[in-house]
């Protein structure tokens, strides 16, 4: 049987197994991926090293729908082989979306070594406002932001838990319904799949893109340490 993207299945939904996918990548890789960027470019910025980092994720993400949509309504495939590969591809879709919104904290010089505080940060991104404005409300009595939620010296792992019971129950009602349009679309005939798949993943990158904009504030004007470095200590 297909996955459903669109609802929760039990205690666990298949687009959050993805993102967690993308959360549990280990933070040296995280580090390095940020700091080849930067040795490639050692004159820039972080804006412009962010701009890189979104741009990446939209070429991945736009290719990757476009693939998975010309091939998925082949006749031969049948459906449910044509379900499981959008499903997969979604699910790769999730994943590369926690891997750049922890990298855009990289540049930002915040802490994302704690699994649980990492969930939080990227859910509330992949949410927007709605997302950010419930996690501001819970952290109202640690800290000034939003972001505080990200400081274990500040915000109890309980407190953290308890946000993240809520953001998953938000994201999928709201984000599974999204992507779910989108998967759909990718199945259908005649090479509109391609185009489907390709401009739904994208459109959905523009938005998690906006809403990491938004959520993390103007970019830091310098950098913390002069050169890129070649490793950061865990």
């Amino acid at each position: 049987m297909a996955r459903n993207w669109f609802r929760p299945t039990g205690d666990a939904h298949p687009l959050l197994a993805a993102l967690d996918k993308g959360i549990a990548v280990p933070t040296p890789v995280i580090v390095e991926s940020v700091a080849r960027i930067r040795r490639a470019h050692p004159d820039e910025p972080p804006a412009l090293i962010l701009a890189r980092l979104e741009k990446r994720f939209l070429d991945t993400v736009t290719s990757s729908g476009a693939a998975v949509g010309a091939a998925a309504p082949i006749p031969a495939a049948g459906t449910g082989t044509a379900l499981a590969a959008v499903g997969g591809e979604t699910a790769f879709f999730m994943a590369a979306a926690a891997l750049l919104t922890l990298s855009i904290a990289e540049v930002y010089g915040l802490p994302v070594e704690d699994v649980e505080r990492r969930r939080t940060l990227v859910l509330a991104v992949a949410l927007g406002d709605s997302g950010t404005m419930l996690v501001q409300r819970a952290m109202e009595r640690f800290g000034n932001g939003w972001l505080t939620v990200l400081y274990p010296g500040q915000v109890p792992g309980t407190a953290v838990r308890v946000v993240n019971s809520a953001l998953v129950r938000k994201f999928a009602l709201k984000v599974g319904t999204k992507q779910g349009l989108v998967t759909l679309g990718k199945l259908a005939p005649m090479g509109i799949g391609a185009v489907v798949g390709a401009g739904g993943n994208r459109s959905l990158g523009h938005v998690l893109i906006r809403n990491a904009r938004k959520a993390f504030g103007p970019p830091p004007a310098n950098w913390p340490t002069p050169g890129p470095p070649a490793q950061r200590p865990v």
